[in-house]
């Protein structure tokens, strides 16, 4: 048949084909299918593909791609990045889907990253250390042996851990090596702080000393307190040092003279945490940028000004209970903008502009619980048994790792944590280092570590 003859037979029989019902269009394929040969089923079959099996993803432009993804969990979409290299290219190039499964996942996202395909690969780090938490295989444990008797007071910086000992010694260890760096005599330690020149220590012969890491000789003495010393902070620029003792009270000094330049009363039992801290937030009482000091005793935190010496007044008196039935457990923490403190009560955060009690927090059998550390996203908890996490967005426990018969302490000095920046997100390289650190009847260390990632 010519081809213009063919071509008018064909508009016929599209006229009357569209005519028909489609049952009728139907039986008419069929029957011209009966008809065909192989070249023709080939045909039919590879247009067939095309017409009825279109790639969305493909034809749509990319950003309606984008949009019909955010409807899928992460799971479905890592399941449909297997379909063919372009589902894989669109579904990883799709940032905002990625960042906020990181973020849900309670991941820090830092939004200067441009490339499309690095917030899928740090998704995938973050389901596997959520899960390695979930199964409660995140961490491992190791120990530091060097002591002779009882170490009583722990501080943790920068790698770097300093252990004070009844054997008269302090001793500053790399974490990740298990080595000691410094070995120097010292006072019975209740408490201690360094920094790479000197360490400070609180003692339980109602002292407080400075001392030179490099030679081990003491630089200062301070006394003046008539119980033992169990906290002590200290800040270079300010030139001040505090200490917190069995007498109740709170001492400002000179910290390179000695010299005492406030005593500080009001607690009516013994002061075991003080902690000197910037302000960050506006109030009546302070602004941004002012030095805080914060003292707690087994019923109460005191809030005073630093920097007015001479007649310092308490700027704030906070309690979990008017009558003083419920205590406050020793651990205690201030980033300058929430006081968050545990009692049998629960966990207690405060807001430092107004005051105010932000929320309590009670997990189940909360009773036995001390606070370790807390954060934007998460918080570090313990108990005689367990070491937890616990999502502050749920207010849910959502790992724990077993702990051994830790050397207990009224006090609270004998524990910490250890590296806390992943509490206000973990972003795939501050989930490293140490978690948690307690002193053992055997005098030896018992050390929580991050597990590196699978």
């Amino acid at each position: 048949m010519e081809k213009k003859d063919f071509e008018a037979w064909l508009d016929n029989i599209s006229i009357a084909f569209l005519s028909l019902t489609d049952l009728q269009k139907n039986e008419t394929l069929d029957h011209l299918i009966s008809l065909s040969g192989a070249v023709q089923l080939r045909h039919l079959s590879n247009n067939l593909e095309i017409l009825l099996k279109r790639d969305f993803l493909k034809l749509l432009p990319l950003e309606l791609s984008f949009y019909l993804l955010k409807w899928l969990d992460p799971q479905t979409l890592l399941t449909c990045c297997l379909v063919s290299k372009q589902w894989n290219k669109v579904i990883s190039a799709c940032t905002e889907v990625w960042q906020t499964a990181c973020k849900n996942l309670g991941w820090q996202i830092d939004d200067s990253v441009q490339d499309p395909l690095h917030w899928k690969k740090v998704y995938l780090k973050a389901i596997l250390r959520m899960k390695q938490l979930k199964d409660h295989e995140a961490f491992e444990t190791s120990s530091l042996i060097g002591h002779s008797a009882r170490v009583y007071a722990l501080y943790y910086k920068d790698g770097l851990l300093c252990t004070g000992s009844d054997d008269l010694s302090a001793k500053l260890w790399d974490v990740s090596t298990g080595q000691c760096i410094y070995g120097i005599q010292t006072h019975t330690c209740a408490a201690v702080k360094f920094d790479e020149q000197k360490l400070v220590t609180g003692s339980f012969d109602n002292t407080v000393a400075c001392w030179e890491w490099s030679s081990g000789a003491k630089t200062q003495h301070f006394r003046g307190h008539t119980g033992a010393v169990f906290s002590v902070d200290y800040n270079d620029e300010l030139d001040i040092l505090v200490s917190g003792s069995a007498d109740f009270t709170v001492k400002v000094w000179a910290l390179s003279t000695g010299t005492c330049l406030n005593t500080l009363t009001g607690h009516t039992e013994w002061v075991t945490k003080v902690l000197l801290q910037k302000c960050k937030v506006k109030s009546l009482m302070h602004s941004p940028g002012d030095y805080i000091l914060l003292s707690a005793d087994k019923y109460e935190i005191k809030i005073w000004p630093i920097g007015r010496e001479i007649n310092c007044k308490c700027l704030r008196t906070l309690s979990v209970s008017e009558d003083r039935s419920i205590s406050l457990q020793p651990r205690l923490h201030f980033d300058g903008k929430y006081i968050v403190c545990s009692s049998a009560l629960g966990l207690y955060q405060w807001d430092f502009a107004s005051y105010d009690i932000l929320r309590v927090i009670k997990p189940p059998d909360f009773s036995n619980v001390s606070l370790l550390g807390f954060g934007e996203i998460f918080a570090l908890l313990f108990d005689n048994r367990y070491l937890y996490i616990m999502d502050l967005r749920t207010e849910k426990l959502i790992s724990r790792w077993p702990l051994p018969e830790y050397r207990k302490s009224k006090r609270g000095s004998s524990f910490l944590a250890g590296e806390m920046s992943w509490l206000n997100g973990l972003n795939g390289q501050n989930d490293t280092g140490l978690v948690f650190a307690t002193s053992m009847p055997d005098h030896s260390i018992h050390l929580v570590l991050w597990k590196e990632h699978g």
